[in-house]
């Protein structure tokens, strides 16, 4: 069962009008739902014309929806303050403040970003039990990519620091004077305990991952949009994450066949070129489409958001017959 959501693609195609969209189609089929956004760039507030926060709080006006609103800056820095805070069980205070200021270079650096979100990521699918579905609106594509990537590399990278404690704990223990103290001391290794229960929840969410997720991506109607889809599905397959539909957006409407003029004769050029366009979509890809969505005159919400929602060819109900 795909109890976990994903909805990318590159930036500006309308990743949260689609993943809120389908967060409503979900809650109107009587699903508890929580939509999360995970892009820097919130848009979900705007969507419910309702503030978020990184809380889950009911959508005003949808009955079994929630949302909530994910600060990737306030990650690093909560993640930054922990580690801060455990140094300072375990070391004295002129190695602390060194290795502090060592992590604030490290928070600096790429991958630095993912690995804080990644650890707020698992803690919201560890308590997502009240929701039938949780509906992620990630970050544009590369960012997603390389969070998603993160369970088997790290996973990895525990494995290889737990093997080098171990081997300097044994060391210690050779030259030690004593079994018993040598043994009181790696039973109770701090560092151990910690590199331990980190190597558990990347085994929890690399499990989830596989098991419980699926990946639909977004993209427009132009060539652009079609690599980037191209090049990151190849991506997400390479983690082992299920890719099950594209959703197509920012069709152009066609003109009504009265209508003349400049305005409808570019009209029908641009619908001809989409339609070229989703040929190639629907023809080179893998995976099938699985909505259709025109481009609106005005803001998708209220209304147009339940519109939306039902030119999106996923039938949750269907879901869970199938997943149970």
């Amino acid at each position: 069962m795909a109890r976990f959501r994903f909805f990318g693609g590159k930036g500006g195609v309308g990743k949260t009008t689609v993943s809120s969209a389908y967060g409503l189609k979900c809650a109107n089929a009587g699903l508890e739902t929580l939509v999360v956004s995970t892009d820097p760039a919130h848009s979900t507030s705007d969507v419910f014309d309702q503030a978020f926060s990184d809380d889950p709080a009911p959508v005003e006006g949808h009955d079994h929806l929630h949302a909530m609103e994910i600060d990737p800056e306030d990650e690093v820095q909560n993640h930054l303050g922990e580690l801060r805070s455990q140094l300072g069980e375990q070391l004295s205070p002129a190695m602390v403040n060194e290795v502090s200021l060592q992590l604030e270079m490290a928070h600096q650096t790429p991958g630095a970003y993912e690995a804080a979100l990644f650890d707020r990521f698992i803690e919201v699918m560890q308590q997502s039990d009240p929701y039938d579905r949780v509906v992620f609106d990630t970050s544009p594509t590369g960012g997603t990519l390389r969070l998603l990537a993160l369970p088997e590399l790290l996973e990895g990278w525990i494995d290889r620091l737990l093997h080098k404690r171990e081997k300097s704990i044994d060391y210690y223990e050779k030259a030690a004077i004593g079994e018993q103290q040598a043994r009181r001391m790696k039973e109770g290794d701090p560092i151990l305990k910690r590199l331990t229960e980190r190597k558990e929840r990347f085994a929890y969410a690399g499990e989830t991952l596989r098991e419980q997720a699926t990946f639909t991506f977004v993209l427009n109607p132009d060539e652009l949009s079609i690599r980037e889809t191209d090049r990151a599905i190849g991506g997400i397959e390479d983690t082992e994450l299920r890719v099950d539909g594209l959703v197509v957006n920012k069709l152009t409407p066609a003109p009504d066949p009265e209508e003349e003029g400049r305005g409808a004769t570019f009209l029908r050029d641009r619908v001809d070129t989409e339609r070229e366009r989703l040929e190639e979509i629907r023809a080179g890809f893998s995976v099938p489409v699985v909505g259709e969505i025109e481009t609106r005159v005005r803001e998708v919400k209220d209304s147009l958001l339940a519109d939306v929602a039902d030119e999106i060819e996923i039938d949750p109900t269907a879901e869970i017959a199938a997943g149970d």
